[in-house]
């Protein structure tokens, strides 16, 4: 059984959400604002960044967690899904080379329940802390018509400056492929993961603690590393954040190439758990999940010790785990 079709027949299919995104996106195409547009040319990339001025760019991104919110109803704890909701827009943002700023979140619920609310702020005040950004507001929406349960989702926003923004297109061959440990499977994948592991209490150890904590350990914040990167001299050409389609992100950034990895960094346990539950092929695997590479930073060969350096002082595991070649626009996984 194919990912795709593992995918699917747990209830999402991939191709039948690009295909969704693209039909979407192009009725948004004929609206006509009656001025010429404010956005940068990144199509297909992380984030949006629109002109404030002719200096500086205004970065936007949009996301929500998931069906990973079904974990945390199930065991009761809502005190993680709030890192969760921020990660995944302040990860997309900083892949243009912006600094995030604020989030606004929505959170939509069956019926408000104060206690649960409660532990959602303390995620979202953790995840603020992480990313170094604020929230100056937000939306609680009782939608018990619609809902069961509740659903979270941010609108982040940051800056950059317009002649500093990354959209790949520096990427050249002989450039190396730096990747940054996930802290399992983030927010992607869940809905694959929880028909895996169906039938496996969330109290069971095999994996050296319990699966409910694994499941819903929080999404890596890469925020203050890449910003610390970006502030040294080491000269950034791609950023990617890691998220469903696995190493196949790198595919958003512009430049023409071939991207090799031959040295992926380890994938956690839980990752071989579902692939054998669900008989997934290890290349499907890596379609559908991160397998353990949450980040990827693409920088010329010549610069690789400093941008490690900087990155293991937030990533003692970060290591080169590909390059780049001249060849097809592809991501090829080659081992040794």
């Amino acid at each position: 059984m194919s990912g795709e079709d593992a995918y699917a027949k747990a209830g999402v299919s991939q191709s039948d959400a690009d295909l969704a995104v693209s039909r979407l996106v192009a009725a948004l195409a004929t609206a006509n604002i009656g001025r010429p547009t404010r956005q940068v040319d990144l199509k297909g990339h992380y984030a949006a960044v629109m002109r404030l001025d002719n200096r500086t760019g205004i970065a936007l991104s949009t996301d929500g967690v998931g069906t990973k919110l079904l974990v945390a109803e199930e065991l009761g704890r809502f005190d993680t899904v709030g890192i969760d909701c921020i990660a995944m827009n302040v990860n997309d943002i900083i892949c243009v080379g912006a600094e995030p700023v604020a989030m606004l979140d929505y959170l939509a619920v069956e019926k408000a329940d104060p206690e649960m609310c409660e532990q959602i702020g303390v995620g979202l005040a953790r995840g603020a802390e992480l990313a170094g950004i604020e929230i100056p507001g937000g939306e609680l929406a009782q939608i018990g018509d619609l809902v069961k349960g509740f659903d979270i989702a941010g609108a982040c926003f940051g800056t950059v400056a317009l002649d500093s923004i990354i959209d790949g297109s520096a990427v050249a061959p002989t450039n190396v492929v730096i990747g940054l440990p996930s802290s399992g499977i983030h927010s992607n994948g869940y809905t694959l993961a929880r028909s895996a592991l169906d039938g496996i209490g969330m109290d069971d150890d095999r994996l050296g603690r319990p699966l409910g904590e694994i499941l819903l350990e929080p999404t890596e914040i890469y925020v203050k590393a890449v910003l610390e990167l970006l502030a040294s001299p080491v000269r950034v050409h791609g950023l990617a954040h890691i998220t469903s389609g696995g190493l196949d992100n790198l595919l958003r950034l512009k430049a023409e190439v071939t991207y090799e990895i031959t040295d992926p960094l380890a994938p956690q346990p839980v990752f071989e758990l579902i692939a054998e539950r669900a008989g997934v092929p290890d290349e499907e695997m890596y379609e559908v999940f991160n397998m353990g590479c949450g980040f990827c930073v693409v920088v010329p060969a010549e610069d690789e010790s400093a941008a490690l350096e900087v990155l293991r002082g937030h990533y003692p595991e970060a290591r080169r785990i590909g390059d780049v070649a001249a060849g097809d626009r592809r991501v090829v996984r080659r081992t040794r």
